[in-house]
């Protein structure tokens, strides 16, 4: 019998042949399906179209306001703007009433408003194996071709940076699903820890705006599922490059610390949408560190890309070693 797959995503090595089987064939496909391809792009002459897709499972509270965000996010990670959204809601036959419907669609609504994107369709279904909502999002947005960022962008010599720090959603996620088992944490840090979701907020569309505005970025990610680890190593297997990451220059939230201690999670898989992770030269990458700045919006310098043989490594005071992989995201095993 065939071993099963635990929680979160497929295997890397499973979607790699997955991918190569069923590559597409349409020629207006400008970035098709991939490791660290978070949305496809469609070349329509003039413009592109980005078209990304992803659900949320893992959290309830304010589940069409996560939607939209993360969507959002990936779709502004290729210099594009979100423009359209679509939802498909899937309700659990036990606790399902006009109450919990209205809400979710006026989440949905209203984060849509604040982005200036439209909701312009889906599907709506109460089914039977939930046992909460599940929302599966489906974004579109454009951009001119010379404006495209792409996921394989990054480049020996460039810059890493990332904005804000770690892990903002993962924080927030923990803080809302589990605040009130965390008996050993001060209750005033869960309940700001709650309040991540939208202060520093998981958008980065502002973050990909201001970044691509003030120079040239090479790549940009969004660090989702299985954390600031698993997105570096997304982009570093997008572009065939190594990485050299310094752990000590990493932000760490003080929030996600402490939550992550209690529970004895490592913040570098856990799901980290909030932060931006982008590649540019060291000369572009002062600038638009600057105007993140100005902003106000933090941004670091982490690491440096380097040439493929190098590897991807983790580089601290007690020396260097490869940067470790998270086959399942850490807040996975809060949930098992």
């Amino acid at each position: 019998m065939q071993e099963k797959y635990p929680l979160g995503k497929l295997p890397a090595e499973h979607l790699t042949r997955l991918f190569a089987q069923y590559l597409p064939t349409d020629e207006r496909v400008v970035i098709g399906p991939g490791i660290g391809h978070d949305a496809a792009v469609i070349s329509f002459g003039d413009r592109y179209l980005v078209a990304k897709t992803d659900p949320i499972t893992f959290a309830t509270d304010e589940i069409g306001w996560y939607a939209v965000h993360v969507n959002a996010n990936d779709v502004a990670c290729t210099g594009a703007t979100p423009g359209w959204f679509l939802a498909t809601l899937l309700l659990p036959q036990s606790s399902t009433d006009e109450a919990l419907v209205d809400e979710v669609f006026k989440q949905m609504a209203d984060t849509c408003e604040a982005l200036g994107i439209t909701l312009v369709g889906g599907h709506t279904e109460i089914t039977h194996g939930f046992d909460r909502p599940i929302v599966v999002g489906f974004m579109l947005g454009e951009v001119a071709p010379e404006n495209l960022v792409r996921p394989d962008g990054a480049r020996p010599g460039d810059t890493l940076l990332l904005t804000k720090g770690i892990a903002v959603e993962g924080t927030a996620i923990i803080a809302r699903e589990k605040g009130e088992h965390l008996s050993d944490v001060d209750r005033s840090l869960v309940e700001r820890s709650r309040r991540f979701l939208h202060e520093p907020g998981i958008s980065v569309v502002h973050d990909a705006s201001v970044a691509t505005a003030a120079g040239e970025v090479h790549a940009m990610h969004d660090p989702t599922e299985g954390g600031l680890a698993t997105g570096l190593w997304e982009l570093a297997d997008a572009a065939e490059v190594g990485l050299v990451v310094e752990r000590d220059a990493i932000p760490v939230l003080p929030e996600t610390t402490t939550l992550c201690q209690a529970l004895d999670l490592n913040p570098l898989g856990l799901i980290a949408s909030g932060a931006l992770l982008l590649a540019a030269s060291p000369k572009d990458a002062k600038g638009i560190e600057a105007a993140l700045e100005e902003e106000g919006i933090t941004a670091a310098p982490i690491g440096q890309v380097v040439e493929r043989e190098e590897g991807v490594t983790l580089r601290s005071r007690d020396g260097a070693e490869p940067l470790p992989r998270f086959d399942q995201d850490e807040i996975t095993r809060l949930f098992q």
